[in-house]
């Protein structure tokens, strides 16, 4: 039936042509965004949960930088402590050696000490030299905390987020403090590694004797510097391990995230061609029907 008030025909393809705009519009915005659900309106389930894993991935990265800088503090302490073990030609293992030669009767001990002394000092400027980023465990002083934790993890249990950390207990590394109390400056019998001193010792027995404690001193101290070493390498490996993990646990989350919120580009881009050309047709269809009721006036010619 044709009427002058109502044009069915043109209401049915107005609907149609403003549903293909609205759904042209929604592909043309995940086109531009890469984003099938942009906002929670999109899909609220969905939306939260890519936002608490966002907000996760976020502490993850911050954890991550963390990791850096604390690999970063115990590689130079590792390092360090490495070059005052020494060889045969440095630190303590040179040390020890020397006073071990310096047993031999009739020896130059001033000769001996010259090196010892230049040792000692060596030492003493790798453990002051051992700061990265403010931080020094080897070289101490009152403000150095007694322990360190370094953030080692994050982890979300239910709502819950929680952290994890390392504790570092400064003193097992601490070679000089201000205090004498390091592992090469606290005084034992006589003297510590720090100010062991032979040039005055002579061939008697009693000299003798002293030099087998500085001997049994020093070996002692390689024991427990080289404990030290070991431990930081054994943590240096642990915040490698922890590191990767994080790394890998970001990316994990971030697909995670893709899955939920990501457009399918391929499907985005063939719908969209669809949908121009429905739009097309529907412009059309609705012109033919507006010519429709054009039609009715030529019956009052």
């Amino acid at each position: 039936m044709s009427s002058l008030l109502t044009n069915s025909s043109a209401m049915t393809a107005l609907q149609t042509l403003r549903s293909v705009s609205s759904q042209l519009s929604t592909t043309q915005s995940r086109i531009s965004t890469g984003q099938r659900v942009a906002t929670a309106s999109d899909n609220a389930a969905y939306w939260s949960i890519a936002t608490s894993m966002r907000a996760d991935n976020a502490a993850l990265s911050a954890v991550s930088d963390s990791l850096g800088l604390s690999a970063a503090t115990v590689d130079t302490e590792y390092t360090a402590l490495n070059k005052v073990l020494g060889d045969s030609n440095s630190g303590l293992t040179k040390l020890q050696a020397l006073l071990v030669e310096a047993k031999t009767a009739g020896i130059d001990r001033s000769k001996i000490q010259s090196e010892i002394t230049q040792i000692q000092q060596d030492m003493k400027n790798v453990a002051g030299a051992a700061t990265f980023n403010g931080v020094n465990w080897l070289s101490t002083n009152a403000t150095t905390p007694a322990t360190v934790n370094l953030v080692s993890s994050f982890s979300r249990v239910g709502a819950t987020p929680t952290t994890s950390s390392i504790t570092v207990t400064v003193a097992n590394y601490s070679l000089y403090t201000s205090t004498t109390s390091g592992i090469l400056d606290t005084v034992t019998g006589s003297a510590s590694v720090d100010t062991i001193n032979i040039g005055a010792l002579t061939d008697s027995a009693a000299d003798q004797t002293t030099l087998d404690g500085y001997i049994a001193q020093v070996t002692a101290a390689i024991g427990t510097v080289a404990s030290g070493a070991a431990n930081l390498g054994a943590i240096k490996n642990r915040i490698s391990n922890n590191s990767e993990f994080v790394k890998s646990l970001m990316d994990s989350v971030d697909r995670g995230i893709g899955q939920l919120v990501d457009a399918d580009m391929n499907q985005e881009s063939t719908r969209l061609a669809a949908l121009q050309v429905q739009q097309q047709l529907g412009v059309q269809a609705l012109s033919i029907a507006n010519n429709n009721s054009q039609s009715i006036l030529s019956l009052f010619r």
